[in-house]
């Protein structure tokens, strides 16, 4: 299942000070794109990250996600969302 999880910011993060956590984080990150389970990640407007994972659930991307640097040492947290197939296009076929 496709899980969509976008980051909300606890806390700010000091680019200089905070310099160790961020290489654990980006080690983190890198580390589940090579297990295919981070299929696509990005910034929004804000600098905030934006996931698109493949989990069995949200309970199963929750879990992968609350092991994350950022997410363990309190600065971020995500909103977890659970993508469904677009059905849309049956309203054009009878």
């Amino acid at each position: 299942m496709k899980i969509l999880a976008i980051e909300t910011e606890l806390k700010k993060l000091d680019t200089n000070s905070d310099k160790e956590i961020l290489k654990e984080e980006a080690l983190a990150v890198l580390d589940l794109q090579q297990k295919d389970i981070l299929r696509e990640i990005y910034f929004d407007e804000n600098y905030c990250a934006v996931l698109i994972l493949e989990c069995n659930d949200k309970t199963e991307a929750d879990k992968i996600l609350s092991d994350l640097p950022l997410v363990k040492n309190g600065f971020i947290q995500f909103e977890i969302k659970e993508l469904q197939p677009y059905t849309g296009f049956s309203r054009l076929i009878g």
